[in-house]
């Protein structure tokens, strides 16, 4: 065998399937948790200083938000093995199938792992459809006082009675009691926070993190995919049941 046709026999072995999702799964939790983190701790900051003066209003909030952030170092290390080791599997189930009916073959033990990495693939995958659903929350708030203060900025608005009366109750969205202070901010003092670094950076961010979570549910998808197909063909055409060979 020539050098040429030992290249293509190894990159026939290559999941390249897996590996996709391996890289899109990496980018998406890494932009989940490292701008998920920072917009948090910019949202906290927004709050302090806006929305709810007194520390007891937001105590609650914010030890809430503290534990997400360390939740989310937890899924970052949590994915970042997850990964390796799909992406291993990929890499075995795939030598497997390209080698069935030769020396190779596949064993009872391996198609359990491999059915086991299909069930947790599907409830991760659920489970993300959540935290994309979640993420998509924050985005959403900060849209909604974003788009606050264009309404300002328009030239329609009459007069300065008129921004006066435009406002955001951040209370309505149950992150802070209806008892804190202020918790509505209006007119230009609303248009003042838009035009803070806090906010802008946070808001971004947090549509970056909303992104990364949807990149980290196609990964699952793809996943799921993969390592079904894998897990079918190892099934329906083993020959071995032997655990010495895996």
């Amino acid at each position: 065998m020539g050098c040429f046709e030992c290249c293509i026999k190894c990159l026939g072995g290559v999941p390249y399937a897996s590996l996709v999702a391996t890289i899109l799964c990496f980018s998406g939790v890494a932009l989940f948790c490292g701008c998920g983190h920072v917009a948090l701790a910019g949202t906290v900051a927004i709050l302090e200083q806006h929305f709810s003066t007194n520390t007891s209003d937001h105590a609650l909030l914010s030890e809430v938000i503290q534990l997400v952030q360390y939740v989310i170092y937890g899924i970052a290390s949590f994915f970042f093995l997850y990964g390796i080791i799909l992406l291993a599997e990929g890499f075995y189930t795939t030598s497997a199938v390209k080698e069935l009916h030769g020396e190779f073959k596949t064993t009872a033990c391996g198609r359990c792992i491999s059915g086991m990495f299909v069930f947790l693939t599907y409830v991760l995958g659920v489970a993300w459809l959540g935290v994309f659903g979640f993420s998509a929350v924050p985005v959403f708030m900060f849209y909604n006082i974003w788009s606050t203060c264009e309404v300002i900025r328009s030239p329609q608005t009459n007069g300065t009675a008129g921004v006066e009366q435009i406002c955001v109750d951040i209370r309505q969205y149950g992150i802070i009691p209806w008892n804190a202070f202020p918790g509505k901010i209006c007119g230009s003092a609303l248009e003042n926070i838009c035009n803070t670094n806090e906010f802008y950076v946070s808001y971004h961010l947090f549509i970056v993190a909303c992104a990364g979570a949807g990149a980290t549910v196609i990964a699952l998808l793809i996943y799921m995919m993969a390592t079904t197909y894998n897990y079918a063909v190892l099934k329906f055409k083993s020959r071995e049941d032997c655990c010495t060979k895996f």
